[in-house]
């Protein structure tokens, strides 16, 4: 297993490096919404191609930007359509605004919409691959509140739109409702949470949801890994884990502690009941 973080900056750079294009270009994809996104998700493809993986997994960043980052080829092909609207109407009008704006004789109207064209014809390859669901799946991770709830619907519809398989959701942090718990806080959260798990089971009967318990610590580490990948293949089961033997046998001898104490306790209700 490898992992990589890609520089969508570097990306943008490699497509905007012509003498004259780089500068105004490289404003003008700046200003595209999801452009990062794109050209990072991008230049993994290019690098993943010559690696042999069975699997490959995008951490995309938070909703509005993943919709984005599907949204840019359209927002792109508009764009380039203004353009070439612009080019064809005002013509040498464009190049003296070029001028005009310190890009000098160098600059190319064509170059830049090539560097455009090339740019869209990445992002449809990108976005074409979304849409196969034997190559590609949206997994929606979220939190058992209502923001999380409300935003993982709006990242299925948008999904379901685009044509892009969804059917799996992983519910993190959740509190598991355990006996042992005493803290009025964490026994509110727990109800809170249950509600919110109630709803995410309704709205998505059909999907495959998995939930995971919130963890005391961080999960470093390999081995680390190998455990929590567990609770992805069965169900989490809390009481595989509420304590060390220890701790059971300390719950298990103050039970028969409080045990005891209600039988001295009925023994002598019985016998205050006789002698009424």
């Amino acid at each position: 297993m490898d992992d990589m973080e890609v520089d969508p900056k570097v990306e943008k750079d490699d497509l905007t490096n012509d003498e004259g294009v780089d500068t105004f270009l490289s404003e003008l994809t700046n200003a595209i919404p999801g452009v990062d996104e794109a050209m990072s998700f991008a230049e993994m493809l290019k690098l993943v191609q010559t690696m042999d993986y069975s699997i490959i997994v995008f951490d995309t960043a938070p909703t509005g930007h993943t919709l984005r980052l599907l949204q840019f080829p359209s927002t792109l092909e508009k764009g380039l359509a203004k353009m070439m609207t612009l080019k064809n109407r005002f013509g040498g009008l464009l190049s003296q605004a070029t001028r005009l704006f310190g890009l000098g004789d160098g600059f190319s109207e064509d170059a830049m919409l090539g560097k455009l064209e090339g740019m869209k014809d990445v992002i449809e390859q990108v976005n074409k691959q979304f849409k196969d669901p034997d190559l590609t799946t949206f997994v929606c991770v979220c939190i058992p509140e209502f923001l999380s709830l409300y935003e993982t619907e709006r990242l299925v519809q948008e999904l379901a739109k685009f044509g892009i398989d969804a059917h799996n959701i992983i519910i993190n942090q959740v509190l598991f409702d355990d006996e042992a718990v005493e803290s009025k806080l964490l026994k509110a959260r727990i109800r809170m949470q249950q509600k919110y798990i109630t709803q995410f089971y309704m709205l998505y009967d059909d999907f495959h949801i998995i939930k995971l318990p919130l963890l005391p610590e961080e999960v470093c580490g390999v081995e680390a890994l190998k455990n929590f990948s567990e609770d992805f293949t069965r169900p989490y089961q809390p009481s595989l884990t509420r304590g060390s033997i220890e701790e059971l046998e300390q719950r298990v001898s103050l039970l028969r502690s409080q045990l005891k104490e209600a039988e001295s306790e009925l023994q002598r209700a019985k016998k205050g009941k006789e002698k009424a």
